[in-house]
């Protein structure tokens, strides 16, 4: 049985837990995957490969990154991080690209996956009080 590559795991993972099929938008890259919530449609992860050149890596040829929605505190802590690259064609300040050459584990990237799935989701509405059913005395 062959063992799965990481990409592979990510978007088994996100198909289990959050029923998301990766989807693959664009012709010119074809093994790019994005994962979105069925409800409001926003992404939530991007895998894809890019080249060591274009990461600013050394080393020939490309690389599997996942790019994730971040709290901005936590992109410029990451960023500093071995495995962790400012996010490759997304903003800078609320996404963060992660190598996923074994770099960096697989529990944090899964974690990575499920911060930036809660970062993205639907915002809850905030339920006004109703001033007709508050008893107020006189």
């Amino acid at each position: 049985m062959e063992k799965k590559t990481l990409r592979e795991e990510i978007i088994t993972y996100g198909k289990k837990k959050y029923h998301s099929d990766a989807e693959y938008l664009w012709a010119d890259t074809p093994n790019a995957a994005v994962l979105r919530h069925g409800d409001n449609h926003k992404w939530y992860a991007l895998i894809m490969e890019v080249s060591r050149a274009r990461l600013g890596l050394c080393g020939e040829g490309a690389v599997d990154v996942l790019n994730v929605k971040c709290d901005p505190d936590m992109v410029v802590m990451l960023q500093n991080t071995q495995g962790f690259l400012p996010a490759y064609h997304m903003s800078k300040t609320k996404w963060i690209s992660v190598l996923l050459d074994g770099t960096v584990g697989k529990d944090m990237v899964l974690d990575m996956v499920d911060k930036s799935f809660g970062l993205t989701a639907p915002k809850k509405p905030v339920k006004k009080a109703n001033p007709k059913s508050q008893n107020i005395s006189k």
